[in-house]
């Protein structure tokens, strides 16, 4: 059973499919949020997975999506290389969608990777304070990924950070030996939990068995971290593909969700 009755999943059959819900998302969350508060503040995320989401939002219609102007970037996690390194998170991004969309330069802000990890990691800090000032921290939609080990952002299984509930970002050194950067920076559970929306990409059959351990297992964060991730007043959106959810769709309590399943267009 879920523990979270803000959890909405949805499966698609197809990557096509989940990417275009997922653009289509974010450019109506992106919407709603200038309309009513004058800007979207997005958290974006880093690995393969969303890559083709980046492409996609990079393409008309999205690309033509007035509310560019006043959306605000910052990422959820960050591995400690140079910018230009093609394992930047941000680096990434830029490439594949900040280039190719009018949002203004000033808008964007990836973490200062030139920086000793502990020090970046107080200094992004403090730039989320400025821009939040006497405000909660709250991100319109922070997107992230699960790891095959259970990880999200850069909270990994059995590190020091998973239990942190002060900090909103922290540095991470990562033992797991299948880990391509040691040294990461990370938001915490607590700054993320704040935020309004969140949405989980998560794609492929590797994926499939931790996916139905975070969702359906017993609650062990430290094993799991993506477990963590329980919003204090918004949703969860997952959004999983045919083969993510191979183990998860039989044993998924519909009554703690709401569960769709999205064919293929025709």
């Amino acid at each position: 059973m879920l523990r979270n009755k803000k959890n909405i999943i949805t499966i698609y059959k197809t990557d096509e499919s989940l990417n275009e819900a997922a653009a289509q998302l974010i450019a109506d969350l992106a919407e709603k949020a200038v309309k009513e508060r004058g800007r979207f503040v997005l958290s974006l995320s880093g690995g393969n997975t969303p890559k083709k989401l980046y492409a996609l939002l990079a393409e008309k219609p999205f690309s033509k999506l007035p509310s560019w102007k006043n959306t605000f970037v910052f990422w959820g996690d960050e591995r400690c290389v140079p910018m230009d390194d093609e394992r930047n998170n941000a680096h990434m991004a830029s490439d594949t969608l900040l280039k190719k969309i009018p949002i203004p330069s000033s808008n964007i802000s990836p973490m200062p990777v030139e920086l000793p990890p502990a020090e970046a990691a107080e200094k992004y800090e403090q730039t989320l304070r400025d821009f939040f000032g006497k405000d909660e921290p709250c991100f319109d939609l922070i997107l992230l990924g699960l790891g095959d080990n259970g990880h999200t952002a850069s909270l990994f299984p059995k590190t020091p950070v998973l239990h942190e509930q002060v900090r909103w970002v922290k540095d991470v050194v990562v033992k797991d030996h299948a880990a391509d950067v040691k040294h990461r920076i990370t938001f915490t559970a607590p700054l993320i939990n704040k935020a309004r929306q969140i949405l989980f990409l998560v794609t492929g059959i590797e994926k499939s068995e931790v996916l139905e351990k975070v969702l359906t297992g017993a609650y062990q964060p430290d094993t799991y971290p993506a477990q963590l991730i329980k919003p204090e007043q918004g949703e969860i959106h997952w959004f999983i593909d045919d083969k993510a959810a191979s183990n998860v769709v039989l044993s998924v309590s519909v009554s703690d969700s709401v569960l769709n399943k999205q064919q293929n267009k025709p």
